[in-house]
């Protein structure tokens, strides 16, 4: 059997909202995960990451006040530091983000979700 896709969505994000309904274009019904309740663990963002080929500050919000107040520009942070700071605060994570057939896109602009389907 294969692995359900997943959505990490927020449903006040109109991207997110846009990733979800193309999703449902497609005939797919996603498991939705609402980060921002469920955030996912660091063991799981780090996967999420390996699958994007992403460094942790590439799916970072860094306009988010948590951003700079938490100091993650500084380079000296380490990528366990950087994963544990976006599970501690999951609105610095960007969205949506899709997995599907072991692969992972970021959905903006929405439509880079369908590369992976």
């Amino acid at each position: 059997m294969t692995e359900p896709i997943q959505i990490f969505h927020n449903p006040r994000c109109s991207k997110s909202r846009q990733a979800l309904e193309l999703l449902s274009e497609q005939g797919i019904e996603p498991e939705i995960i609402r980060y921002l309740e469920t955030p996912p663990t660091e063991q799981e963002l780090s996967d999420i990451l390996v699958a994007l080929n992403y460094q942790p500050r590439e799916l970072m919000r860094t306009g988010e006040n948590e951003f700079k107040e938490l100091g993650l520009d500084n380079p000296d942070l380490s990528r366990e530091q950087l994963i544990a700071a976006m599970v501690a605060n999951p609105k610095l994570i960007e969205r949506p983000i899709v997995l599907a057939n072991g692969k992972a896109a970021v959905g903006r602009p929405p439509e880079n979700i369908l590369t992976i389907l």
